[in-house]
């Protein structure tokens, strides 16, 4: 008899870790990473962190494969301005999207020359030190992947080094936001989404945008495959960004084991948001 038991207690163990980790990612964290520059220069490409499920609440979207066990939203909360939210992109809900929270409910959002306005009023805007990106092996490898000749934004935006290492060099401003949160953005040319019509956020929507402005699908485009995310559901959440578990630039090789560690970008692990 003790035999027989013993010999369950793998099965039974794996089991077990099944449903503590299908519990851990429905209900307190869900890993997910970063595979465009759309969040610039908050977020890098390679960038994995962990979002918080509890943050505004649980639906069918906090599960695993978007179960649809839970029906609404339970314990729901509004997100502030500011929050930088996983969501599930419209107009599919099948891709995880990451942008920062920029209108509520009700909220009037309007872009006017590249200056961000909320109900009228404009967000200060201000300039600091150009920010430099060092060009890494996950930038060459999206670069070619999107069908473009840099892995910058542009030609015009390369530099190098000392050392020859090639760079990307943008400009880089701080927005606040009425409620006193500031963050960071690009701002890298005159493009046509610097100037939009009023948008406004209706009930139950948020309106998201990434901090890299000029390379964004955002809120500010319509909801469609392939485009923008329009206004964005409150129940397409997913949860709120918390802390950075793991970066790598993309040399990591996986048959080569001691190219994990030399390929993570150590200072950028344990950053909360």
């Amino acid at each position: 008899m003790s035999k027989a038991k013993k010999e369950d207690s793998f099965p039974v163990f794996l089991v077990k870790l099944a449903v503590v980790v299908f519990i851990f990612r429905s209900f307190v964290f869900s890993p997910f990473s970063i595979p465009s520059e759309s969040m610039l220069p908050r977020l890098l490409i390679g960038d994995y962190l962990l979002a918080a499920k509890w943050s505004y609440g649980y639906n069918r979207y906090s599960l695993p494969f978007s179960l649809p066990l839970i029906p609404g939203r339970i314990l729901a909360s509004t997100p502030d301005r500011g929050d930088i939210a996983v969501f599930k992109a419209p107009p599919t809900a099948e891709l995880d999207y990451i942008k920062r929270v920029i209108g509520l409910p009700g909220d009037q959002i309007q872009m006017r020359d590249g200056i961000l306005y909320i109900n009228g009023d404009a967000v200060p805007k201000r300039r600091i030190d150009d920010f430099v990106l060092p060009v890494t092996q996950n930038m060459l490898d999206a670069a070619v992947s999107d069908g473009r000749i840099s892995p910058c934004a542009g030609a015009q935006f390369e530099e190098r080094d000392g050392e020859a290492r090639l760079a990307c060099r943008y400009p880089r401003f701080v927005e606040t936001l009425p409620e006193g949160t500031s963050y960071e953005v690009l701002d890298l040319t005159t493009v046509p989404q610097d100037t939009t019509r009023v948008f406004t956020v209706p009930e139950g929507h948020l309106f998201m945008m990434g901090d890299n402005r000029d390379n964004s699908e955002d809120s500010r485009f319509p909801a469609e495959i392939g485009g923008g995310v329009g206004m964005v559901p409150m129940e397409n959440l997913v949860g709120k960004a918390q802390i950075m578990m793991w970066s790598t630039d993309g040399s990591s090789k996986w048959l080569l084991p001691w190219t994990w560690f030399t390929a993570a970008r150590w200072n950028r692990i344990g950053g909360t948001f």
